[in-house]
């Protein structure tokens, strides 16, 4: 991945909005929250006074998807990919907005590292604020710090192998909150570690002293004996898995090219491993050998997710698609799905197999309805870029972060059981 991060990074490929939109954009932005029921007076889910601008929300979009540079390792790898999309349906209303909460700032320190919003609840969401690892409450409107990470960071558990002496102004880079438990990875190496019921941080690893070493990604979850694990992907070329009874280090792999992203299957037998090479790799949980090799992809892979089956799963690149796989066929993916601005840097299945939703690097998420071949398809248009997305565990919510200076947000949307359910 990438060497830049930051501002740095981020101006290597957005455009300046405030040359298209005007110097008083900021000024006709609704400092309040935006409800469904105020959305159509405010004529923009954002709370964008679009009458008062010199330029229409449509004629924006337009210039937008003109303007946008996708960040690309291979070049024309976006312009290259749509030859074996599939032609979806769009229209479709799974998930309805509801509310824009204007006080949360997400913020992204790696403009391709996006996977920094989690919902444990349908009203319970953490996300990176600046320095902070912060949860947010919709029930009420509020929000309250979990662990500053601007400071000096030490644990108060002692377990072999943690670094007492702790970690000072870390830059997290990737997260995951579940079962009760925070992973934070940081951009030199480190893994913070948390328990959300108890005080203090339980266990500070720092993977590698080399100077390329950032982590990419980290996800928790259970291996095939039912005991919860995490798992950090690195730009060293290794995936470390951590048992989080213990906090020991129970395997390292190591790949040809850096990891950018892993996922384990829902029966903890197999990992997906995607980094800095076309091809993804489908490998076995225990011993990290190749299963099967993922072929198709035009340019380099940051996400990654399983179907709760356990027989599907998904891939997103820079080339601006996201393939769906079979593990009983590799030869060719189940679906190829295309995206409109960006590079697919999150994918997230609800958990009961329903829908896939795939994040762009900005402006735009894709909902489709799996049960339909992937053919049914909704896709929820705004601007920002994109730190992340979160279905609830309950399936029942849908939260996306936007990281921008005028119109950061968290937004939480509603999953429609009604028309919805009859498509």
């Amino acid at each position: 991945m990438s060497a830049y991060h930051g501002e740095e990074a981020e101006a290597e490929h957005m455009e300046d909005d405030d040359v298209t939109l005007g110097a008083d954009f900021e000024n006709l932005m609704y400092s309040a929250d935006t409800t469904a029921s105020q959305a159509p007076r405010r004529e923009d889910i954002q709370g964008i006074s679009w009458h008062k601008l010199s330029i229409t929300r449509e004629d924006y979009r337009k210039t937008r998807l003109q303007a946008y540079r996708n960040y690309k390792n291979i070049p024309n790898s976006g312009e290259a990919s749509g030859k074996d999309c599939l032609k979806t349906e769009k229209g479709s209303s799974f998930y309805m907005f509801k509310k824009n909460f204007r006080s949360v700032t997400p913020s992204i320190l790696h403009f391709q590292l996006r996977e920094l919003v989690w919902a444990t609840s349908n009203h319970d969401v953490y996300l990176m604020s600046n320095n902070s690892i912060t949860h947010w409450s919709t029930v009420t409107s509020s929000g309250d710090e979990v662990l500053d990470l601007a400071g000096h960071v030490t644990p108060s558990e002692e377990h072999p192998g943690s670094s007492l002496e702790g970690f000072s102004k870390t830059q997290v880079s990737s997260l995951a909150v579940k079962d009760g438990i925070v992973v934070a990875g940081g951009f030199s190496g480190e893994l913070i570690c948390k328990h959300l019921d108890r005080t203090g941080v339980s266990f500070c690893y720092r993977t590698t002293c080399e100077e390329n070493a950032i982590t990419n990604s980290v996800n928790i979850h259970k291996n095939s004996s039912g005991a919860l694990h995490f798992m950090a992907s690195n730009n060293d070329c290794g995936v470390r898995k951590f048992d989080m009874e213990t906090y020991q280090l129970v395997q390292h792999f190591h790949y040809p090219w850096p990891v950018n992203h892993s996922s384990v299957s829902p029966d903890g037998k197999l990992v997906t491993i995607v980094g800095d090479d076309p091809d993804g790799l489908l490998v076995d949980s225990n011993n990290g050998e190749t299963v099967g090799k993922l072929t198709g992809h035009l340019d380099y892979s940051f996400a990654s997710a399983w179907h709760p089956d356990g027989v599907i799963f998904a891939t997103g690149n820079q080339d601006k698609t996201c393939r769906v796989w079979d593990v009983r066929n590799l030869s060719k993916p189940v679906a190829v799905l295309k995206g409109n601005l960006g590079a697919i840097r999150s994918i997230k299945f609800t958990s009961d197999g329903q829908y896939m939703a795939m994040a762009e690097a900005a402006d735009f998420v894709h909902v489709y309805n799996t049960n339909t071949g992937y053919i049914k398809e909704q896709e929820i248009d705004f601007f920002g870029e994109i730190s992340g997305m979160s279905f609830s565990p309950d399936t029942e919510s849908l939260f996306i972060g936007i990281c921008d200076r005028s119109y950061g947000s968290l937004m939480e949307f509603a999953r429609d059981r009604v028309s919805g359910s009859a498509l």
